[in-house]
């Protein structure tokens, strides 16, 4: 085991109640009032706890609207392990639950059970990543199974214009004054007690139905912000006209191909339109949508393959990243295989594709080594960095969806 002698973060530590309550409140209250946000409540009356709360994930403002929502209920909200880097006394004073992302974790459900029996509420983005372009992330079936052995009401929060005031790959604040909420309870408590997992499941997957850009272009949203369009490279990475990888060039409002020229302007409301020829996609979402289907052919001819070089930090506990320094990064057909040596010694990390339905994704993550993905396993957390331009980690992240979906048929 890599760097066996580090302590590991203590998972099996029961949750704390929720501590600070007033005070995260005045905090979100402040933040949702700079927005002008809105929250509507539908089917909430008499819903006060427990119960299972579900929130799409788009940006940090998200914890805010989830925090005022409650209303002062209690709530424990599930965490990644890197969210307790440094402050890991203060985010379990505060009721967080820590978790690797993307692995079975049966203490995390445990802990869940623990919450809803005291009669608090669990917070939790099934999504487990910012959306990368304002739309739907995976769901895995698991959350229906959640909820229906937690045996509570189960409640969605889904935000509208956070994506768009805050993107995931440009994340300075927009200026959207003008952001929504929808808090609605989908499974009562009633209905949980006769509706089966599938079913619930699929309450959750009708109601985690959204499009921020789809939402601004309705709701006439003006975004003046003079960067709006860069970093969106790292999302939309394959030129549309010349179809070519890995050459998109933001700046300012532009998006354009470093291969063939192409340009094409973000308005102010969130549409894309090519400076000369045909506009192959006016919609964000359309764009990366298209990425994802040939991406899916690429694995469906069985030909998807990204080998190249990169470095690796690991994080095994709540105290900081530890380098590892170089490793290969291949991930093909069978999934993820990370190789390399550490302290004179090899190690190998494994991901089946049949057991890692997506993987999270982070652009210029900490402002230190760029883009990267991070590859979960019980007792730790990798980041590794590839170090090549002929690479996206989006383009990772979608590989890793579709051959997940591949490997089910």
């Amino acid at each position: 085991m890599i760097l066996e002698k580090e302590p590991r973060y203590d998972m099996q530590k029961p949750p704390m109640r929720q501590h600070l309550r007033l005070l995260i409140w005045l905090l979100s209250w402040f933040v949702l009032r700079l927005h002008g946000s809105r929250i509507r409540r539908v089917g909430m009356e008499g819903v006060k706890g427990p119960y299972l709360l579900l929130c799409n994930h788009n940006a940090f403002m998200d914890f805010m609207v989830a925090s005022h929502a409650l209303r002062f209920q209690r709530a424990n909200f599930i965490v990644a392990i890197d969210g307790f880097i440094g402050r890991e006394w203060l985010l379990r004073y505060i009721g967080c639950i820590c978790t690797r992302k993307f692995v079975s974790d049966y203490t995390l459900v445990r802990h869940c059970k623990t919450v809803v029996e005291r009669g608090d509420v669990v917070a939790l983005y099934p999504e487990a990543r910012y959306s990368l372009c304002g739309t739907t992330a995976v769901l895995p079936d698991s959350v229906g199974k959640l909820a229906k052995m937690l045996g509570v009401p189960v409640v969605t929060l889904i935000c509208h214009g956070h994506h768009v005031n805050s993107p995931f790959y440009h994340l300075p604040d927009h200026g959207v004054k003008c952001v929504e909420a929808e808090m609605r309870c989908i499974v009562s408590a009633d209905e949980i007690k006769t509706l089966k997992a599938p079913e619930i499941m699929q309450r959750i997957r009708d109601a985690f139905v959204y499009d921020d850009y789809r939402w601004q272009q309705e709701k006439h949203v003006r975004i003046r912000y003079k960067k709006r369009a860069e970093g969106l490279q790292k999302v939309l990475y394959q030129c549309p006209h010349c179809r070519t990888e890995y050459r998109m060039l933001t700046e300012g409002t532009r998006l354009s191909c470093g291969s063939c020229g192409k340009t094409w302007e973000l308005d102010e409301y969130g549409k894309l339109h090519a400076l000369e020829g045909e506009t192959e996609f006016d919609h964000v979402p359309d764009w990366y949508e298209w990425e994802r289907a040939n991406v899916r052919k690429e694995v469906e001819e069985g030909r998807y393959l990204l080998d190249v070089p990169a470095h690796v930090c690991a994080l095994p506990n709540a105290k900081g990243y530890i380098p590892l320094g170089s490793c290969r990064l291949r991930h093909d057909m069978s999934g993820f295989h990370v190789t390399g040596t550490y302290e004179g010694e090899d190690y190998e990390i494994v991901r089946d594709a049949r057991d890692i339905y997506s993987c999270h994704i982070e652009y210029e993550y900490l402002g230190k080594y760029g883009d990267c993905i991070d590859l979960n396993t019980k007792d730790n957390t990798y980041y590794i960095y590839p170090e090549t331009p002929d690479c996206a980690v989006t383009k990772i992240a979608l590989a890793t969806e579709e051959l997940w979906e591949w490997s089910g048929k």
